[in-house]
């Protein structure tokens, strides 16, 4: 299994110490730990992006451009861009420079949003988010694809023989599509054959295996190739202690109290409560990481019977100094990454996955491997007697 470390930026008061910090401090925070993150073996560092909330994410390119200038190895991800709020041509530009930037290490996570009080500011009727993003990101593939474009659609004005620029490092970079709790987003990443992150965030695990089963067999259906049909997961929280009850007792109080402002009307999407209101639930049925080493290796395999998932995604208790966030990074990596990875191996970014030499740093032995991956779906789906329908601009 692979790992990620994600940061939404919250900038939250500490609802039981009523500490908070700078928004510079916050960002240097951020930064600190995607350097630290690379420093002690994690594959891949996320920024998530809101604009809504108490969270300091709207400017997601630049911190990532910031983290790409100080990092060499750690590949970096969005987590989700909300490309139904954006125009699809500035984002192939601001990304493909990221790409180029850190010499082939971006991974894009795309999304409509979890946040609706952002749709109105960008012009985006509640109810069109998923239209957008659907006519967006197919515009999007084809600029990071193709040059020339000419291209006509509902959410943004025509575009004539345009070639976006920067060009990506190597032919495209991968893109994820994040999916916190519909079917919608399982079936567009299955559709274009692109993995899938789901959230495991909020719900009990079953919706999340739902929600993962049914773009396995949805990818199956448009013939792709099942090798690439790689899946994420998130996690809630990370807490970190020599022992559960220990972790228990120190984050419990912080936790209830995150949940009771996040289940607020106006914090979160309607139909999205946090289901586990007490840390106790929690910890033994939810999707949170707190306990002592042995604990959370074993909640990220019960993660993994579920799921079959391919990379682990989490994020610190960003709430506390940062040294200690600092040392259960350093903990996670050395006491339970170990572990998971050993009895859940992945392909993922491997010899046998077109993008694992992508990046400069392991050959860019891959010149282009979206094109690769296009043309293995297009075998398997020859080799069963189907008519190639998709991948329509590769």
């Amino acid at each position: 299994m692979r790992f990620q470390v994600l940061d939404i930026l919250p900038h939250l008061t500490n609802p039981v110490t009523g500490r908070e910090i700078r928004p510079d401090e916050r960002f240097a925070q951020a930064l600190s730990s995607a350097r630290h993150a690379e420093e002690f073996g994690y594959d891949a560092v996320a920024l998530g992006e809101r604009h809504a909330g108490a969270l300091l994410s709207s400017g997601v390119g630049v911190l990532l451009g910031a983290i790409a200038a100080t990092t060499t190895r750690v590949r970096l991800q969005t987590g989700v861009s909300v490309l139904s709020i954006h125009d699809p041509l500035r984002i192939a530009e601001d990304y493909a420079t990221v790409d180029q930037l850190s010499r082939g290490r971006l991974e894009l996570v795309i999304g409509k949003g979890n946040e609706l009080r952002q749709l109105p500011m960008f012009g985006i009727g509640n109810g069109d988010q998923w239209d957008a993003l659907s006519e967006k990101y197919e515009l999007l593939r084809r600029l990071w694809r193709e040059e020339n474009v000419t291209w006509e659609g509902r959410f943004r004005g025509a575009l004539n023989d345009v070639t976006s620029l920067p060009r990506p490092f190597a032919g495209a970079p991968r893109v994820w599509h994040g999916s916190a709790t519909t079917l919608t987003s399982a079936e567009l990443a299955a559709k274009w054959g692109d993995p899938l992150f789901s959230a495991n965030a909020i719900q009990p695990r079953d919706n999340y295996t739902v929600l993962i089963d049914h773009y396995r067999n949805e990818y199956a259906n448009h013939g792709h190739d099942p090798r690439f049909a790689y899946v994420a997961a998130g996690a809630g929280f990370l807490y970190l202690a020599d022992t559960t009850q220990e972790a228990r007792e120190a984050f419990g109080p912080t936790y209830e109290k995150i949940v009771a402002y996040f289940n607020q009307p106006g914090n979160h999407t309607p139909g999205n409560d946090m289901t586990f209101k007490n840390i106790d639930d929690a910890i033994a049925r939810g999707p949170v990481l707190v306990g002592s080493p042995q604990q959370i290796a074993e909640k990220i395999l019960w993660f993994h019977e579920g799921f079959g998932h391919d990379l682990q995604s989490f994020s610190l208790p960003t709430m506390i100094p940062h040294e200690q966030q600092l040392d259960m990074l350093e903990r996670l990596a050395s006491e339970v990454i170990p572990v998971v990875r050993k009895a859940a191996p992945t392909t993922l970014w491997g010899e046998d996955d077109p993008y694992g030499t992508r990046p400069a740093v392991h050959g860019r032995s891959t010149a282009d491997a979206a094109a690769e991956i296009a043309k293995t779906s297009r075998d398997t789906h020859a080799g069963d007697g189907g008519e190639d329908k998709t991948h329509r601009h590769d």
